[in-house]
């Protein structure tokens, strides 16, 4: 299939739907043109105010629904994120400049988010009952309730799964949306709650503001009972101390620098292959994509060239088609930081294996897939997140060397192993300090794992986006506990001291039984 880019018109209908009170606009660059695409009106703090007003009055009446009812029109959205994937991918490709197959990635992602939040949140929020400090004597059950208004701050890279994969499980759990779109990817995302809007959600419950991070970002974060934030771990430090400031939880999917490690048992071709889509996918602006590949010495002989050659044959292009392997760049500051990474890499000796250039003659912000060797400690793509199509191939003695460089660093949130024998790479990924690791798949096998939790360590973030953890970061417990009667518990000191010996009797037969 073959789409377009989005239409200007069409563009400022959508734009019409942010929360915005036409305090000046912003021009959009699409990547594949360098032109201005559309336009876009900024919010202002009291937009948001008002948004957040809105919603929370939304949220009353949607967290009063039964989990049933708002399965049924998740479910509804899920099938019409189905139905209009082909205005969706184009909306990606207009704004990130991605391939059609990448930005396809998206919509699976989008919908698979909003399937698996409207089918498990029931389950996950059903009360239950729970073992009781004694246990006949006292009752106990949690429940949950939503945490009212949940912020979001989306990123510009993959704009539409990364929305969709945390406003799905905020709405499933009963809770409203203030969203705060990246310019860069406000179209895509206004184009997705559109569908969930058709299916039933109702419009007050998930605004969309925009506007300057430091600005309409920390609005958000001033409104919202609880944070998710999507990007830089600079950024997502000072999220964080005003979230703190304000004692509502954040969640945080922060940058990485991500290692992919190619044991000495794996097929040198197929890894070849496997790297590429690791390294260069959304051309490297992902927050999961690998930028060092570290690789057994047994193998490197055979791998590293056929490495090279695989990235070498990736088809460049700007097209709204599936015939390009590797699209553009997103931005002008993009194109700057990832050129200036490659200039200060070979200007202090590293070697350029494959890539290497800027192709303005395919799109103004595209370069090709770039492979280096005998990177240094010097260079600012050595431990700096460069995220580009950018990786530097690293040779070593060893898997426990492997191990050791992979988990240099402040960052841990995605890693990659390719062997022939899973079993070996299962042994190598427990030493690895990473929140998620791939096995013979670089980022899609944790990605596409929404019943898994997803997310970073050390300095690559706080909490989890997927699974029964990502459901509960919107909630708050609540524990009902009762006196059934059966006994009455001490209260005065006499009562104690004729009870206290058949409690400790209690707590060592519990213990003796291993029981909870």
């Amino acid at each position: 299939m073959t789409g377009r880019p989005i239409p200007t018109e069409l563009a400022t209908r959508l734009a019409a739907d942010l929360t915005a009170s036409g305090a000046g606009r912003a021009a959009v660059v699409a990547p594949f043109t360098g032109e201005v695409s559309h336009e876009l009106p900024r919010s202002t703090p009291a937009d948001v105010e008002a948004a957040a007003a809105g919603a929370r009055a939304a949220q009353r009446a949607w967290a009063a629904r039964s989990p049933a009812a708002r399965r049924r029109i998740l479910l509804r959205a899920h099938g019409l994120l189905l139905e209009r994937r082909e205005l969706l991918l184009d909306a990606v490709q207009t704004e990130t400049g991605k391939t059609r197959g990448q930005a396809f990635e998206e919509i699976f992602n989008a919908a698979a988010a909003t399937r698996y939040a409207a089918v498990a949140a029931p389950g996950v929020l059903r009360e239950r009952p729970r073992r009781a400090g004694i246990p006949l004597v006292i009752r106990t059950r949690v429940g949950f309730e939503p945490k009212g208004l949940v912020g979001i701050i989306t990123p510009w890279n993959y704009p539409l799964s990364l929305a969709v994969m945390d406003a799905a499980p905020a709405l499933a759990t009963g809770n409203a949306v203030l969203m705060k779109a990246d310019d860069q990817g406000a179209l895509s995302i206004l184009l997705a709650r559109r569908a969930f809007l058709d299916a039933g959600v109702p419009a007050g419950l998930w605004p969309v503001v925009a506007g300057p991070g430091a600005e309409i970002g920390s609005a958000v974060i001033d409104a919202a009972d609880a944070v998710c934030f999507t990007g830089s771990t600079a950024t997502g430090r000072t999220v964080a101390q005003r979230a703190a400031g304000r004692l509502v939880s954040a969640s945080l999917e922060l940058g990485g620098k991500n290692p992919v490690i190619v044991l000495d048992d794996a097929d040198p071709e197929r890894a070849a292959a496997d790297v590429a889509a690791a390294c260069f996918a959304a051309a490297g602006q992902l927050c999961v994509s690998a930028e060092r590949v570290i690789v057994e010495r047994g193998i490197a002989d055979a791998f590293v060239p056929a490495f090279a050659a695989r990235v070498a044959s990736l088809r460049l292009g700007t097209g709204y088609d599936y015939r390009s392997d590797v699209g553009s760049l997103a931005t002008a500051a993009q194109l700057e930081r990832v050129t200036a990474h490659i200039d200060d890499a070979v200007a202090k000796g590293a070697a350029v294996l494959a890539g290497g250039r800027h192709r303005p003659e395919l799109g103004p912000y595209v370069v090709e897939p770039t492979v280096l060797a005998d990177v240094t400690a010097d260079m600012a793509c050595h431990a700096e997140e460069t995220f580009g199509p950018v990786v530097a191939v690293t040779v070593v003695a060893d898997a426990r060397e492997a191990v050791r460089l992979a988990n240099e660093g402040e960052f841990g949130l995605n890693a990659s192993i390719m062997s022939g024998s899973r079993a070996r790479a299962r042994r190598v990924a427990r030493g690895l300090l990473a929140g998620s690791v791939n096995i013979n798949e670089g980022y899609r096998a944790t990605f596409s794992s929404l019943d898994a939790p997803m997310g970073g360590m050390k300095q690559s973030g706080l909490g989890r986006r997927n699974g029964r953890e990502g459901l509960l970061r919107f909630v708050e417990s609540r524990t009902v506990a009762e006196a059934t009667g059966l006994l009455q518990l001490p209260r005065t000191g006499e009562e104690y001291a004729r009870m206290s010996g058949p409690m400790l009797l209690l707590l060592r037969a519990l213990g003796t039984l291993r029981r909870r």
